[in-house]
């Protein structure tokens, strides 16, 4: 396919959508809807990306960035053509061909956009327009025919009477130009209309005075011609995005057991054999490997999570790896930079946050591991935490291969457990300690005789115990 330039269109503020930001910036399945159409715009095999933008365009310019698109300012909002030509004057010249795509349409296609490319040239058109067929069509532009089929006017509701509303079949604002005939023709569109704008849909006569045409293209899916100006249409674009991503991970093989009760965003992918239960919620750029089951509840942003493994219900995890085997949860808590070995166990209530837990390990039950390297087939006890925070800095624990921890440990870090090393319950450890040895760091137990009776009578009275007379002193 030749090189092919693009135009987004969205400097409009959308007031509507009620918010002080630009519309293109809400987020439509956790990216923002301008995103969606530049990736459409790239996946149909457009080189250069112009983005036309206005007020709040600092809210979008890392989508600009992630494309590496160029960006025009449009001031004021003078309509689709002005927009088109601030466009045009930033594109480089190699392209002869323009698609001019609206940066609040995130449902549209890259299949459906080089459709759009191959009838124009087909055609030898001097444009071609993507439509729609809506039952309701309120609030869209219509496209009236010619006999041939090709386009003879599009005409703005606003613009037309009665008759004009009675068609079904709606301007999506989604074009492919000519570049010359688009470059010709911008500068003479006129604002004599209702909203005192420059219209892009007026080339279609001045496409007609050349003994040209516009060509037509019916999307197959009407969905991509829809605008989004509320946060209802917000919550209806994000939920047809989420239902095409379900079926084409079921259709790939992965498991939903009720697939309406799973949010899943277009980056992520799972692996075959996989099951996602209700309430699941994958983010960002998440990577589920094959034969791993996700339990209720669990919500895992930009992490990879490795065939096998297995996360139990209500498991929280972040920007972390879990690798081949390990199981999760349930109601773990892992935070950015955590990297579970295979066949690890991370059990309920446990968080770890900037942590290397070695293969094979175990943390079963309410610890706290922040900032550690724990080696292999190490045991973690009830209650362990590693007091890695100073006030100032944070410092790093180390646990040696085959450590065992007692319940209710605290590791007061730096410090470093040699492998083999057992460490009793309840010990405050703040020096290393060596491979191989026991570590104990207790206060000495004094059991004081009749305590309760004498200084405390009432809390065995409240339990109903018959208090004992005091015994005599030998």
């Amino acid at each position: 396919m030749a090189e092919i330039s693009a135009i987004i269109l969205a400097a409009g503020q959308g007031k509507r959508m009620r918010s002080s930001l630009p519309k293109v910036a809400h987020a439509v399945s956790g990216k923002p809807m301008l995103w969606h159409v530049a990736q459409a715009a790239r996946g149909a095999g457009v080189a250069e990306i112009v983005f036309v933008l206005g007020k709040g365009r600092e809210k979008v310019l890392g989508v600009v960035e992630e494309f590496g698109g160029k960006v025009a300012i449009q001031e004021n909002q003078l309509g689709t053509g002005d927009a088109a030509r601030c466009g045009l004057s930033v594109l480089s010249s190699r392209a002869n061909e323009v698609v001019v795509l609206c940066g609040d349409a995130p449902l549209v296609r890259p299949r459906t956009i080089r459709g759009l490319i191959a009838a124009r040239r087909r055609r030898k058109a001097a444009a071609s327009v993507l439509t729609g067929i809506l039952p309701d069509p309120s609030g869209y532009g219509r496209v009236v025919r010619g006999p041939d089929g090709t386009v003879a006017r599009i005409v703005e509701e606003r613009d037309g009477g009665p008759e004009i509303r009675k068609i079904r079949e709606v301007n999506s604002g989604t074009y492919v130009f000519d570049r010359k005939f688009l470059r010709r023709n911008l500068p003479r569109l006129t604002d004599v209309n209702v909203q005192r704008e420059f219209y892009l849909t007026d080339l279609v006569v001045q496409a007609l005075q050349e003994g040209k045409i516009v060509v037509p293209v019916v999307a197959g899916n009407p969905d991509e011609v829809r605008g989004i100006n509320s946060r209802k249409e917000l919550a209806e674009a994000t939920e047809v995005l989420r239902r095409a991503k379900i079926d084409a991970l079921m259709d790939a093989g992965v498991t939903f057991p009720v697939p309406d009760g799973t949010y899943i965003e277009p980056e992520v992918s799972v692996g075959a054999d996989s099951v996602i239960e209700p309430g699941v919620v994958l983010l960002g750029k998440t990577r589920i490997g094959k034969g791993v089951r996700i339990q209720a509840g669990c919500v895992v942003e930009n992490c990879r999570v490795d065939d096998g493994a297995q996360l139990k219900p209500y498991s929280v995890l972040t920007d972390s790896h879990v690798r081949k085997g390990a199981i999760l949860g349930p109601f773990a808590h892992l935070r950015p930079g955590v990297d579970v070995g295979e066949d690890a166990r991370i059990g309920n209530f446990v968080e770890m946050k900037k942590t290397r837990f070695g293969k094979g390990s175990k943390a079963n039950h309410l610890s706290y591991i922040g900032d550690s390297i724990v080696g292999k087939k190490a045991n973690i006890g009830a209650g362990t935490i590693t007091c890695n925070f100073d006030g100032l800095a944070k410092h790093t624990t180390v646990i040696g291969d085959g450590v065992f921890v007692g319940s209710d440990t605290q590791f007061v870090a730096p410090v470093t457990i040699g492998k083999g090393a057992l460490v009793g319950a309840g010990a405050t450890i703040t020096r290393d300690v060596p491979p191989f040895a026991l570590a104990l760091a207790r206060v000495e137990q004094k059991n004081i005789a009749d305590w309760v009776i004498r200084k405390m009578p009432d809390l065995p009275r409240k339990a109903g115990l018959k208090i004992p007379p005091p015994k005599k002193k030998a």
